[in-house]
């Protein structure tokens, strides 16, 4: 029952977004062809429920112009509200279609991805509490797993199908970030916080690939791809900064950012496919890890 609400408040919101604005009288003619319905209109009462079950869930907020009697969906609110909100839609709406094809799982194949469940919801409470958190840490390039890291939690980010939090690492004096599935034995500390006055998740990658950060200065950066990986980075720009001059058998992508492992991994991951036109250290770089791979098989 849960998973068909849910449903049905996805079909409204993208629905009024596919026509813009709408009126009551065409969202039921609509409504009523549709295969979550029995048929019948949605009553002026349960569509007042379902636009608040839609806000409390989504934050999303489906207005009435009173001179037209149209609905729309207010998109007010910041860039990362609309992030937010476009992902929390994009996974209940994956979730619900999962969830209904059980008859073919053998057809769908998905990711192996480390999870995060069991630590997010702590992590989230804690933001949401302004408390600390303390918890045991098994990085990627360590042996032994470090205990008792007590971290004041900033934001929580996801890259590549992994979730990370940034925050004040209290021992350490810096801000620091963890992924969340390294994490264990996560509690939360009756100790509180404040995030320091204008601090912004937004900003603090802007000028990042990745979760990496450097504390270098933002370089200007030209990457050189096939026709083809063009088509991939246009519809997968790799920063928010990227700009695309194009030729008749390639492009040249610009951007402005650090230069950190992340990145770089990245320009590699590409191979023949791209390559560095500029800055000259970033080239370097790639040249050396290039030619550090082809040893191994010297």
């Amino acid at each position: 029952m849960a998973r068909n609400l849910i449903n049905k408040y996805i079909w409204i919101i993208d629905t009024i977004q596919r026509y813009g604005r709408i009126t009551r009288d065409e969202l039921n003619r609509l409504w009523v062809k549709s295969s979550l319905s029995d048929g019948s209109p949605i009553a002026r009462r349960t569509f007042y429920n379902y636009r608040q079950g839609i806000q409390d869930m989504f934050n999303v907020s489906v207005e009435c112009d009173p001179a037209t009697f149209e609905y729309y969906i207010d998109a007010s609110g910041s860039e990362q509200d609309y992030r937010l909100r476009n992902w929390l839609l994009d996974a209940a709406s994956m979730s619900g279609m999962l969830s209904d094809s059980r008859d073919v799982a053998e057809r769908i194949v998905l990711e192996d991805v480390p999870s995060a469940r069991g630590n997010l919801p702590v992590v989230i409470q804690a933001m949401k509490e302004s408390c600390r958190v303390c918890f045991s840490y098994q990085a990627y390039n360590r042996i032994n797993t470090k205990r008792n890291i007590i971290v004041e939690p900033y934001f929580v980010r996801i890259f590549k199908q992994l979730w990370y939090v940034v925050g004040f690492n209290v021992k350490d004096g810096m801000i620091k970030t963890y992924s969340l599935d390294r994490m264990s034995d996560v509690t939360i500390r009756n100790e509180h916080f404040s995030v320091p006055s204008g601090f912004s998740a937004a900003d603090y990658f802007k000028d990042c690939f990745g979760i990496m950060q450097s504390k270098g200065e933002p370089k200007n950066v030209v990457l050189k791809a096939t026709s083809n990986q063009a088509k991939y980075f246009r519809a997968l720009p790799l920063h928010r900064s990227q700009r695309e001059e194009i030729h008749d058998s390639y492009s040249l992508f610009y951007y402005k950012l650090l230069i950190t492992y992340d990145f770089i991994q990245e320009i590699l991951s590409h191979g023949a496919q791209v390559e560095v036109v500029s800055p000259p250290e970033l080239k370097a770089i790639v040249v050396n890890e290039l030619r550090a791979a082809l040893a191994n098989y010297g």
